[in-house]
């Protein structure tokens, strides 16, 4: 029956597409028209340029203009994205293009490559990039010679805000609420990071902290006043006292939203050479908190079809769907701030820019979660057993990326306008994460269910403190020059360019682990105090007076955590743009592509010659070592119609490369699956054949209407597929035989003033579908070895109904996204794969002008208060809520 709702929600929106149509569709049978008046709204006008930009591509190409992202109220580059033809977003922060994971698209800032401060992927997290600073966002569907060969659903360059013609200034203030953060479970950060003390024994215990590796290695004798066993445990106290025990967590209201930004620019003429210079400085800091209920669990492998999907009473444990379920709440802050400073100088048909640029995003989590096991290995639950596992985790991260950007654009007239760009980019990511602390418990119950205390079990792992450090640096250069002629009736452009950029990335993890082996279970709450306080029970007396130790928790050589990480890549492209009699477009060219990787598993274990060998063996650096030097076509043909319309058809070659991680052998946690993921050595890449075949009408008045086919080709796709253990699931990667995806798309902006003045409508439908086949020898035990893309989505829907008032004081959109089910990750064992559900998204922005230089807004998300859910077999396995947020802005420009 749900799904049945779903399907519906779906059916609406379609069926309001085609009411708009055909209305259109009556209007123009009318006989009489005695005037026709064309005028443009606020969006419609100032998109023009957008929409001829769209029109003059070669290649198939979506462009958002800043109007448009305003439009829509889209705070980042991420929840922007999704309002382009087929473009879906995960997880808040990457896009997949027509239904291809994140892997299959690539961002670039300005034309040029740049990091990710993500741990887990190379793609930058888009979420990252406020919408403050985004001039444009261009997202390229078909394959051009002059963009990276590592391109399968889309290559999305995000064009900053350049310097202004004249002076700007202005200033902006705003705040919001969550429904669902009104009150959450905030805790004392520490930034610190790794005590020194904890460093500095990492070398002098050689990773070893237990008492007998202590004792080993110090050379320790007893004497008359201890024991040998006893030094090595005060020595080893010393350690575990200087971690922090006391978060101060606490459930409290949580602050409102709030944010503000401020910019200023101006352009001068010098006297020198006659040229202009100009500069912009912009600054913005935003803070956000969020509470959210989640449910994860792990399906069992034989839930029966009237299996309990509830855990209340004793039969419904008794008869439950899942090995285990962990209900959480988790409460999340976050604040960012951003920096934009850039000058310009232009002299005739030259311009040099020189662009910086500082994002920071810092953000602290507390996850309380409780697991019960109703079908697992060892069974236990609150209403059958009365008792329940429970886990505290608070989270600090910080990320950070900066980048500095020299452009030039030079046009030489006196050499029959040839034309020449370059770029030169040095940029940084980073990502520490100085506290990352899990307390973990069991708490008894009551035969009502009422909580009654908490202990801490007599074995490892039952406090784990973790950091982790992310360095990823990446120097970029390119140029491009073009040649326009005439010849014999046709246009002609010949272009030809190079892109070279080499990444390092250096990533580390140390995690420490409180054991109560072999010791009795210590008390944590007799039922007295508030559960929210048990991360407290590490107190100075326990640990003076107990058995605990503290170990370091490092995989032993030649098995590993850290990783670091080279890639280098050298292009060069020749291409051409012919133009013949006006109405024929022929593009197309070549690309070359050296492509070399290097990523190795390491270890802060090392500390002889015989442990360095082990980990830089020549096998593991050849397993590790990826050299690839291949040449890339395309080709597009386009016929321009005299009456408003063209038609373009291409063809391309590229290629789709695992992630840095992906081929390194550690385990690491994946965000956006919420499972622990295992890279794998010798991951393939994957070519792709491209063909896209689109149609585009423009209208006098503004509309614009297009339909596009699409089909590709890709051998050994990487595929994500699931692991089963008892409590949770793990994730690896494979590669397929063979996939393919095809489909359909439809876009429009649509004047509606024939019904009612001021209104218009836009959007775009998305239809397609997918195959991956994998091989049986390396599908093993998985469920369906011929299945749906990984993150594919079988439509995508984006509508807008939008008003601007005729006297300019008043401007609202009504906005609407859906996508539909796609794989999370295959399933193994007779469990079906993971999907997560479609996710209905309506949004309403109200803009008010007061006058020229002010304009308040007001914006509702998810109107239809959505959640998020991931089911398998039917039966749900995750679910989060997201709830409805409320936000006011006021921007007064100078």
């Amino acid at each position: 029956m749900k799904y049945q709702q779903r399907l519906n929600k779906v059916s609406y929106a379609v069926s309001l597409c085609l009411l708009v149509s055909a209305t259109h569709a009556l209007a123009q049978e009318d006989d009489v028209i005695d005037e026709v008046v064309s005028t443009a709204s606020r969006l419609q006008g100032t998109a023009a340029a957008v929409v001829e930009e769209r029109k003059n591509q070669a290649f198939v190409a979506d462009i958002l203009g800043a109007e448009q992202l305003s439009r829509t109220g889209d705070s980042d580059a991420a929840s922007a994205l999704r309002r382009v033809t087929g473009l879906t977003l995960v997880d808040g922060k990457f896009i997949y293009v027509r239904g291809l994971g994140e892997r299959y698209s690539s961002a670039r800032l300005n034309g040029a490559a740049i990091p990710s401060p993500d741990l887990t992927r190379n793609v930058i997290p888009l979420d990252i990039i406020p919408a403050s600073i985004i001039e444009s966002l261009s997202v390229q569907k078909a394959f051009s010679p002059s963009m990276p060969a590592a391109f399968g659903g889309g290559s999305i360059d995000i064009r900053t805000t350049s310097v202004p013609s004249d002076f700007v200034a202005g200033v902006e203030i705003g705040a919001g609420y969550d429904t669902s953060a009104s009150d959450g479970n905030t805790f004392n950060v520490d930034k610190g990071g790794i005590p020194s003390i904890l460093q500095e024994a990492i070398p002098r215990y050689r990773g070893d902290f237990s008492i007998n590796g202590i004792v080993d290695r110090l050379k320790l004798q007893s004497n008359e006043n201890e024991t040998a066993g006893e030094q090595a445990r005060t020595l080893n106290r010393q350690l575990l006292l200087r971690l922090p025990r006391d978060f101060g967590v606490k459930n409290e209201s949580l602050d409102p939203n709030y944010g503000g930004q401020a910019y200023i620019g101006n352009s001068f003429e010098e006297d020198l050479f006659g040229g202009t210079i100009g500069f912009l400085a912009s600054v913005s800091y935003d803070q956000d908190s969020d509470f959210a209920e989640r449910r994860t669990a792990v399906l069992s492998q034989d839930a029966a079809e009237d299996c309990s999907t509830q855990l209340v009473t004793a039969e419904d444990a008794a008869s439950s769907c899942y090995n285990t379920v962990t209900d959480s709440e988790i409460t999340t802050i976050n604040e960012r701030l951003n920096g934009v400073f850039n000058l310009g100088y232009r002299w005739n048909a030259h311009e040099l820019t020189l662009n910086n640029l500082y994002l920071e995003d810092n953000e602290e989590e507390s996850d309380i979660g409780s697991l019960q096991s109703p079908a697992g290995s060892t069974v236990f639950s609150i209403p059958g057993s009365g008792r329940a596992n429970a886990t505290q985790q608070f989270v600090y991260e910080e990320r950070s990326l900066q980048v500095t950007q020299f452009l030039g654009k030079h046009t030489f007239l006196e050499l029959g306008g040839i034309g020449v760009d370059w770029q030169y980019t040095r940029s940084k990511a980073k990502t520490d994460i100085p506290t990352d602390a899990t307390f973990r418990f069991i708490d008894s119950y009551d035969q009502q269910g009422n909580y009654i205390g908490s202990s801490v079990s007599g074995d490892n792992n039952r406090a784990i403190y973790s950091y982790t450090n992310m360095d990823d640096r990446l120097n970029s250069y390119g140029g491009n020059m073009s040649f326009p002629f005439m010849l014999k009736g046709m246009d002609i452009e010949l272009k030809a360019g190079f892109d070279v950029y080499d990444r390092a990335r250096y990533y580390t993890t140390s995690s420490f682990q409180v054991s109560n082996l072999g010791s009795t279970p210590i008390n944590a709450n007799d039922g007295s105090s508030d559960p929210l306080l048990n991360n407290t029970f590490l107190t100075d007396d326990l640990i003076l007076n107990s058995n605990l130790t503290l170990l370091f928790n490092e995989p032993e050589i030649p098995d590993a955590d850290d990783y670091t990480a080279a890639q280098k890549v050298e292009a060069g492209y020749g291409a051409f743009d012919v133009f013949l009699n006006n109405n024929w477009r022929l593009s197309g060219g070549l690309r070359w592509e050296q492509f070399s990787q290097v990523s190795i598993g390491t270890s802060s274990l090392i500390f002889t010659p015989e442990d360095l060998n082990l980990i830089y063996s020549e096998q593991r650096i050849e397993e590790g070592s990826v050299q690839e030097d291949d040449l890339f076509p395309s080709l597009a043909l386009t016929f321009l119609s005299d009456d408003n319309y063209q038609v373009r058809a291409s063809y391309g070659e590229t290629i789709v490369r695992p992630d840095l991680r992906e081929v390194v052998p550690v385990t690491y946690f994946d965000p956006l699956t919420d499972v622990r993921t295992f890279g794998r050595v010798g991951l393939l890449s994957s070519p792709i054949k491209n063909y896209d075949l689109r149609y585009e009408y423009y209208g006098a008045n503004g509309d614009n209407y297009s339909i596009a086919a699409f089909y590709k080709d890709i051998d050994a796709p990487i595929e994500t597929v699931l692991r089963i253990g008892d409590e949770d699931y793990s994730a690896t990667f494979i590669n397929g035989e063979t996939a393919e995806v095809y489909g359909v798309e439809v876009e429009w902006l649509h004047d509606l003033t024939y019904l009612a003045q001021g209104f218009f409508t836009s959007g775009n439908i998305t239809l397609s579908d997918s195959e991956a086949v994998i091989d049986p020898a390396l599908a093993g035990n998985l469920t369906n070895p011929t299945k749906r893309m990984t993150g594919h989505s079988q439509y995508v829907v984006n509508l807008q109904l939008s008003y601007d008032s005729s006297n300019g004081e008043h401007s609202a959109s009504l906005v609407y996204n859906v996508f539909g089910e796609r794989i999370l990750a295959a399933g193994l064992g007779g469990r079906e794969d993971a999907f997560e559900q479609p996710f209905h998204s309506l949004d309403v922005v109200y803009k008010y002008y007061p006058d020229f230089n002010s304009t308040v807004s007001f914006k509702v998300q998810n109107l239809l208060d959505e959640s998020q859910e991931v089911t398998q077999s039917d039966i749900a396995v995750r679910d989060r809520e997201e709830g409805m947020s409320f936000s006011v802005s006021y921007q007064y420009e100078f």
